[in-house]
């Protein structure tokens, strides 16, 4: 088992469920890494500036994959089994939707910082998909998001689990299942 076998992604389109997996996950005692793009749109909206999904697509994907890198150095840094909201490979699946370029430094580092080889993925689900401050994106863009991650993960040779369509209690059972079966 290599130190970056312990580093679990949680990935899918926008307004899936990802982020109140990851707090449940959280309460329950299980250590996890906050969505790094939520951050940035945070600190560039804060700053009146314009590295934004929706705003400079190329910068805002620099930030990413500056950002993304951190929280995987940190999260190895820790020592023990952590689940993050979002991967490196989630910065070239973000350029993927929006129809730019995967830069080859961006796609060299997605294919060497590595993860654990399974993936969750909390596919699209439009009973509970909301927009929010931080969640512009359109129930079509959030559907083509989930499907894109998919593709890209599977790209960089990770296996998908995708998580259930269920509660939230469910899909956390669901995860500490395959953590406990050393997924």
């Amino acid at each position: 088992m290599t130190p970056s076998d312990r580093l679990h992604v949680i990935t899918g389109g926008p307004g899936s469920g990802k982020s109140t997996l990851i707090d449940a996950l959280a309460a329950a005692g299980v250590a996890t890494s906050e969505e790094v793009g939520r951050r940035i749109i945070r600190e560039q909206v804060a700053a009146r500036e314009n590295a934004l999904p929706w705003g400079d697509q190329r910068r805002f994907a620099k930030l990413m994959l500056a950002g993304e890198t951190a929280a995987r150095e940190a999260a190895l840094e820790r020592g023990e089994t952590v689940l993050l909201d979002r991967g490196v490979p989630d910065v070239a699946g973000f350029l993927r939707v929006s129809r730019i370029a995967v830069p080859p430094v961006l796609d060299h580092a997605a294919r060497s910082h590595r993860y654990n080889r399974r993936v969750f993925l909390a596919p699209f689900w439009a009973e509970i998909f909301t927009e929010d401050a931080e969640r512009q994106q359109s129930m079509q863009l959030a559907a083509a998001t989930e499907s894109i991650m998919r593709a890209t993960y599977a790209d960089y040779g990770y296996t998908i689990v995708e998580l259930p369509r269920a509660s939230v209690a469910e899909r956390v059972g669901f995860v500490l299942e395959h953590l406990n079966a050393g997924d």
